[in-house]
């Protein structure tokens, strides 16, 4: 069984009783001539209709027009999009990037500098204090790495010379913008990711929009600069995508040194989707859990290639997939898992030497 589990946490009663690596400097636009370098509404037919959309939704034309008009386009954000850590690195070399001892130990200070928060963070959510520090921990490192690339600039190329997604990241700048204006900060001075991610947790502006609480009930959602806004937010985001307090993330399992085409035919493993295969059925492949579990759990099958060559098996459980839904992708669901493990253990011991 996973260390990390959803129960009623040690760090509650401690507090009562006491994308990622560093993202470089946003590029200089791009000098292309053939793409237009300006999103000003009164020169771009697209920032024209999307000011008009915001202007009916009560967000002052003069300031938009301001706004949008300090917008540059950004080749680097397109570049940046076909190269996602996620979709071209190895489960060995993905976990390389977070699995480290400094990372590991800044977890522990983390949890033990914003005890009480993340203990009532717990308490309200059912989100353990170690899978909400991992979180913040993956995306940016405690908050060392929000990000150098002003999220304008980058929403507003990807709104509209995104390929594939526009309309998405349409609806991002959208949500950008109206958060900006409602919060009465600059837009120009927010930055964030490459993909327009802000803050502690790195949210895009809809989930922002839609998950961000004021966890110190001083009035504002301050992602970009309170860590305790941060914690209550990523805690929520989570309750809101049902996870499972008291529930396991995953189980280790074995299975054949290969898989057989017949095996990836019938399952699909490494999906970042809800639990669809029984444990029964799995083991009819020799795909065995180590742990001993109920046949007719529902798992998602995960297959990791190791530095050896090796595959190593993991059964995901509920929970897994709902931190699949913070990042659409098993690599980083299984980097937060184990994290968080590893933030808990050297806690405890810790802890356990001071006692």
């Amino acid at each position: 069984m996973n260390k990390v589990q959803g129960k009623t946490s040690r760090y509650f009663l401690a507090a009562m009783m006491c994308w990622v690596t560093p993202i470089s400097i946003a590029d200089e636009p791009s000098q292309d001539e053939a793409t237009p370098q300006h999103f000003a509404p009164q020169q771009n037919a697209d920032s024209q209709a999307l000011m008009e959309e915001l202007v009916e939704q009560g967000v002052p034309q003069t300031w938009l027009e301001e706004a949008l008009g300090q917008a540059n386009y950004t080749q680097s954000v397109l570049d940046a999009m076909e190269g996602a850590a996620e979709r071209r690195l190895k489960w060995h070399e993905y976990r390389a990037i977070f699995m480290t001892q400094q990372r590991i130990e800044e977890g522990v200070e983390f949890i033990d500098a914003h005890a009480d928060a993340l203990a009532r963070a717990e308490s309200t959510y059912g989100v353990p204090a170690e899978i909400i520090t991992a979180i913040i921990g993956v995306e940016t490192y405690y908050g060392r790495h929000k990000g150098q690339h002003r999220v304008l600039d980058s929403l507003a190329t990807l709104a509209f010379h995104h390929p594939v997604r526009g309309a998405f990241f349409r609806g991002e700048l959208a949500a950008f913008l109206r958060i900006a204006y409602e919060q009465q900060v600059d837009p120009t001075g927010l930055r964030g990711s490459y993909a327009g991610a802000m803050g502690y947790p790195q949210f895009i502006p809809t989930s922002y929009q839609a998950y961000a609480v004021d966890f110190d009930d001083d009035g504002r959602r301050d992602l970009w600069e309170n860590p305790v806004d941060a914690i209550g937010s990523v805690a929520n985001y989570f309750a809101e995508h049902n996870w499972k307090p008291g529930a396991d993330i995953y189980h280790q399992a074995s299975g054949p040194d290969e898989l057989s085409r017949e095996l990836l035919q019938e399952f699909s493993f490494n999906q970042a989707s809800p639990p669809a295969v029984s444990v029964a059925q799995l083991a009819a492949h020799g795909l065995m859990p180590e742990d001993s579990l109920d046949s007719e759990l529902l798992v998602a099958p995960l297959a990791l290639e190791f530095a050896d060559g090796e595959t190593h098996y993991r059964f995901g459980e509920y929970n897994f997939y709902v931190i699949t839904r913070y990042n659409h992708s098993h690599l980083y669901a299984m980097a937060v898992a184990e994290l968080a493990e590893e933030i808990a253990t050297l806690h405890d011991k810790l802890h356990e030497d001071e006692a």
